[in-house]
């Protein structure tokens, strides 16, 4: 089984894409983990997070269609389970963990509702799952997009609305829903897309963009390359605290779902 995207994008992936410690803890404390239980990270990709979750006492199985992905998991994680395979079919029997995570995962799915559908199936009454992810809504409110729209727009359409969440949600049986909003924390480890919100000139690093997939996948070149132009002029010109100040809002920059069956 292969993935294209992430086969590629696995390619030196962790050159800026790493656990971080502030994010694992947060993971961790939503999960409520219970003694002796059994856990699941879906897409766990390099096995960055499965490895934390893991180092702080977790027995967790990883899952991801990627075999680049898995090759780098498994140096980092030899004594811990991972399976090539995707949410939408996940090959476990009914009712098997007491809960997992899944970390910017869901807009790679072909069928988030059927991939949601597996995971109730999987857990026993009683688990709990939490999603790292984002929305349309929050992208709009990176000041990102006032050098990249298209990107931002693009990406946007890959992910189902907070609302739309809660119906996928809810139609897979789950109705305890809640939701956590996080904001960038200064010292973020893990670069993704918006990692660098207060330190703009990482995005002028070709190294930094590589690790998101908004710049490998959801991107016009000509818009990133003018984009980037424009940034680096108005970073050394300051306007880019004013580009900065307009975009602040109080909508989270990412969002955490907790969903218990």
């Amino acid at each position: 089984m292969n993935n294209p995207i992430y086969d590629t994008i696995g390619i030196n992936y962790n050159t800026t894409r790493k656990a971080d410690p502030v994010i694992a803890d947060i993971l961790y404390n939503l999960l409520q983990p219970k003694n002796n239980g059994k856990y699941l990270d879906i897409g766990c990709g390099t096995g960055n997070y499965l490895k934390a979750l893991s180092d702080k006492g977790l027995d967790i199985i990883g899952v991801d269609p990627s075999d680049t992905m898995l090759k780098e998991a498994k140096e980092k994680n030899p004594n811990t389970t991972l399976i090539q395979g995707k949410a939408e079919n996940l090959p476990f029997d009914d009712a098997n963990f007491d809960g997992g995570m899944g970390i910017f995962t869901l807009h790679h799915w072909n069928d988030i509702q059927q991939g949601i559908n597996e995971i109730y199936r999987v857990l026993k009454p009683g688990g709990q799952f939490v999603f790292f992810s984002f929305t349309a809504k929050q992208m709009y409110g990176y000041w990102l997009h006032h050098y990249f729209p298209e990107m931002i727009r693009i990406s946007g359409e890959a992910i189902p609305s907070e609302e739309e969440m809660f119906t996928i949600f809810n139609n897979a049986g789950f109705s305890n829903i809640a939701t956590e909003n996080y904001f960038i924390h200064k010292g973020l480890t893990d670069l993704f897309l918006y990692a660098n919100k207060h330190t703009p000139e990482a995005y002028l690093d070709p190294e930094v963009r590589k690790g998101a997939s908004s710049f490998r996948i959801y991107c016009i070149e000509e818009e990133v390359e003018q984009g980037l132009i424009d940034l680096e002029k108005d970073i050394e010109t300051g306007e880019i605290d004013e580009v900065m100040k307009k975009y602040g809002n109080d909508m989270g920059d990412y969002i955490f779902y907790i969903v218990e069956k």
